[in-house]
């Protein structure tokens, strides 16, 4: 779980310090900086499995023709030479390595920090290089733990993840001549730090480790593997899956008949015992977005060996893939991500609005709150520990999202030298959990107010009986009502 992230020099994100909660909405207008904060996720998560050229090369915007410079701040024809990132995560306790080995984590709470600058490389293809200046991955001392989750959470819950104890780092950086890279046993293995000179390495040190030496940095890197941005593409969503596709939705939104297929199977086989079947979880969950569905079910082509999901309605109709709608696909898509156990960790999803009838957007953000860790109950195989990020521009969205989920994007000028630049900043409303961060943004009402006055009826001004809750919308919150109802009035 990705709980704190600070971003410098990445793209336009100069200087960014951002705090996530289970479910956070990032809302904007374009080029302010959502999707780049979607990247350094992105690149972060690409590091510990890819080379430090080719993580570069996977990031959005950056091909194989394109320059890796282009991923550095920009002013000008001034490009900074260096990037830094630094994330606060929650690991899981336990997992396994590549080779299948047990790892369990001596601490859960982690800080990983990496510097990355740029080389010029005489006599290369692309004269293109990155160079490893710093990488370092720390624990954070659990006593200290109610300074860094600053969103509300039930004891049960902080116990159930935060767990262990550490008294020295796993990854630290020797800034010596040349300058050297420690990487620590914690496995019971003992001994002195293995020591690895950056110079010229191709790769981070975390993207090394195995569950025998490292396990906690092993889990580190497993976590940030979980990290994903998923583009649910609908052709890819549509397309039958083979008998021999293996389980797990991809980023692009392909295996999704084969995911519900072996959810489906599990339950049968008694490896979900207790829980309802998952073909009707996921049409429960569809019947909200579109009102006549009666069952979801995989149809099983054995002439041709293919899995293919289909939607029954009341009347007894069957809907293949194919003929759902887009926006149908990719709720269906999501759906089945909620009742998978196996998917954890970061789930970055642009404008999930698309294809979504404004009405029923309220129904797909119910969808993403479920599908994100609850914070007062134990993590497990009931309540796995995945987190949801989301970026949008669409007012029908920013009026409907909890409060204390919403960050807003905005461009904010900045001076460095005689040089003047805008760069995003993220903001949250006032009297929410991130307020009480150090230093934190607080946004202005008159910003926040373009994204509520094109969309709400007037009809829909006034409290009535809603009340107020623990998790309130943020068109529900009294200052914004009272500001949208003074500019849809100004004569009253």
């Amino acid at each position: 779980m990705l709980i704190r992230l600070k971003v410098e020099n990445f793209k336009n994100l100069v200087d960014v310090d951002v705090r996530f909660g289970a479910f956070t909405c990032v809302a904007g207008p374009n080029a302010a900086g959502k999707s780049n904060l979607f990247d350094a996720i992105r690149f972060l998560s690409a590091l510990t499995d890819r080379t430090l050229l080719d993580a570069a090369m996977s990031v959005r915007g950056t091909g194989r023709s394109a320059n890796v410079r282009d991923l550095f701040h920009r002013v000008g024809d001034e490009y900074a030479s260096t990037m830094r990132f630094e994330a606060e995560m929650i690991v899981p306790a336990e997992g396994t390595d590549d080779l299948g080995q047990k790892a369990e984590a001596t601490t859960t709470f982690l800080r990983y920090t990496i510097e990355i600058g740029y080389r010029r490389e005489e006599g290369s293809l692309t004269g293109d290089s990155l160079e490893l200046l710093e990488e370092n991955l720390d624990y954070i001392k659990l006593g200290d733990a109610s300074k860094h989750l600053l969103f509300p959470t039930s004891a049960e819950w902080k116990r159930s993840v935060l767990q262990g104890r550490r008294t020295s780092p796993f990854i630290t950086t020797r800034d010596q001549d040349p300058r050297v890279i420690e990487l620590r046993a914690d496995g019971g293995t003992g001994g002195r730090p293995r020591r690895i000179q950056a110079t010229n390495l191709p790769r981070t040190v975390l993207s090394t480790v195995n569950a025998t030496e490292n396990p906690t940095a092993l889990l580190a890197r497993r976590e940030m593997q979980s990290w994903r941005v998923l583009q649910l593409e609908p052709s890819r969503l549509r397309e039958p899956n083979s008998f021999m596709t293996p389980p797990g939705l991809q980023a692009d939104g392909f295996g999704l008949a084969a995911t519900v297929h072996h959810l489906a199977h599990a339950q049968e086989n008694g490896l979900q015992e207790g829980l309802p079947p998952p073909c009707d979880q996921v049409a429960r969950r569809l019947s909200e977005l579109i009102d006549d569905v009666y069952a979801i079910s995989v149809d099983r082509d054995e002439r041709r060996e293919l899995v293919e999901i289909q939607v029954t309605d009341g009347r007894g109709t069957v809907f293949p893939a194919r003929s759902l709608s887009d926006g149908t696909l990719r709720f269906l898509a999501l759906a089945v991500l909620e009742m998978d156990p196996t998917v954890t960790g970061v789930i970055c999803l642009e404008e999930p609005e698309n294809g979504i009838h404004p009405e029923r957007i309220p129904a797909m953000l119910r969808l993403l709150e479920d599908l994100a860790v609850k914070l007062d109950e134990p993590v497990g195989i009931e309540n796995p520990l995945r987190q949801v990020i989301v970026n949008t521009h669409s007012p029908a969205v920013v009026q409907q999202v909890p409060e204390h989920s919403l960050l807003v994007a905005e461009l904010r000028e900045q001076v460095r030298g005689d040089t003047r630049f805008r760069c995003p900043s993220f903001s949250s409303l006032v009297r929410t959990w991130r307020g009480q961060a150090p230093g934190s943004r607080q946004i202005k009402m008159g910003t926040l107010l373009s994204y509520l006055t094109p969309t709400i009826p007037s009809s829909e001004l006034s409290v009535g009986d809603r009340g107020e809750s623990a998790t309130r919308r943020v068109v529900d919150r009294d200052d914004v009502r009272q500001l949208v109802m003074t500019f849809a009035n100004p004569h009253e």
